[in-house]
């Protein structure tokens, strides 16, 4: 026969398993990279999950012509500002320039009296901005900031335009596949079951059917790191991957409602901007979010019919 065998207990590609000390991950911008110019990030809401009717006209496929039930999620996307422009040489900050003084960003972040300039900037490799949601949806009282690449040939000129004004679904880059930061459901103190799913114990073992079998041999006399033990499960940073944006839409008179009657649940209505992405998103609803264009899209949604299919 065979030997049995088995990948071992809980993954240690996400060690350690605390809470993430931000609301919103940070990005590694050198492996994001989008040909279309602007701010390469935006920051959403997590509204709930849906169903959405789409048709496939991917040539060659089963499916062609006919309709295809697919789980979606909507993001609302808030209106942002600009709350500071960082400007990086060699990896690090060279300068930084605050040029937003909103009353609603005390709750966050300590503001200088007067604002200043952009006179005078120093040499630089990479452009950045600190960009904060404008809370119209009622839920939040406190704004959240995520720092975001630019990218353009006139970066200083593109960040000037900007600066003082609310962006909005038309001054932002609409991806075709997307990637989504943010963090997952927090579910407190768990036990080793169903923090790394180890197998319950046998009906006439020793006392404790959730408990591992064993937390390490007499030597080394310690107890590892890698043994199932446990502690805090979720509010973990999490990156769900190339993600299809279906569509981009705004709540306006001209434009079909999105909204329910009576809201959506835990969340209510959006007041403004939208997304509608393929699949599922990490984090309950009103969960902050990043979206940035997809780090390293796939075959599957860049070639073959995520690419190309269409709504009814």
């Amino acid at each position: 026969m065979p030997k049995k065998n088995r990948p071992r207990f809980g993954s240690l590609q996400y060690w350690p398993r605390k809470r993430a000390r931000k609301s919103i991950p940070r990005v590694n911008w050198g492996s994001v990279k989008s040909s279309e110019e602007g701010l390469q990030g935006f920051l959403a809401y997590k509204v709930g999950m849906a169903s959405a009717v789409v048709k496939d006209d991917t040539d060659k496929s089963m499916t062609k012509g006919k309709k295809l039930v697919v789980p979606v999620t909507i993001l609302e996307i808030p209106k942002m500002k600009i709350f500071s422009v960082r400007m990086y040489k060699n990896g690090r900050v060279a300068k930084e320039i605050i040029v937003s003084n909103d009353k609603i960003l005390k709750r966050k972040v300590k503001l200088p009296k007067e604002t200043k300039s952009f006179e005078n900037a120093e040499d630089f490799d990479e452009v950045r901005v600190i960009i904060y949601s404008v809370l119209k949806n009622g839920f939040k009282k406190t704004p959240d900031l995520a720092e975001v690449v630019v990218n353009s040939s006139d970066k200083i000129g593109f960040v000037k335009r900007l600066i003082g004004k609310e962006i909005g679904l038309n001054e932002l880059a609409k991806w075709n596949v997307v990637d989504v930061r943010g963090l997952t459901k927090g579910k407190g103190l768990q036990g080793p079951v169903k923090r790394f799913g180890i197998t319950l114990k046998a009906h006439k073992s020793e006392k404790g059917v959730r408990n591992p079998g064993s937390i390490g041999p007499w030597h080394p006399a310690r107890v590892t790191f890698r043994v199932p033990m446990a502690g805090q499960l979720g509010m973990f940073s999490r990156v769900t991957n190339n993600l299809k944006a279906l569509r981009y839409g705004e709540v306006s008179e001209g434009e079909k409602n999105i909204n329910k009657s009576e809201g959506f649940k835990n969340y209510g209505k959006i007041q403004g901007s939208y997304v509608i992405v393929s699949g599922s998103v990490q984090g309950p609803a009103k969960r902050q979010l990043l979206i940035t264009p997809a780090a390293r899209p796939n075959k599957k949604q860049t070639k073959r019919k995520w690419e190309i299919i269409e709504l009814k």
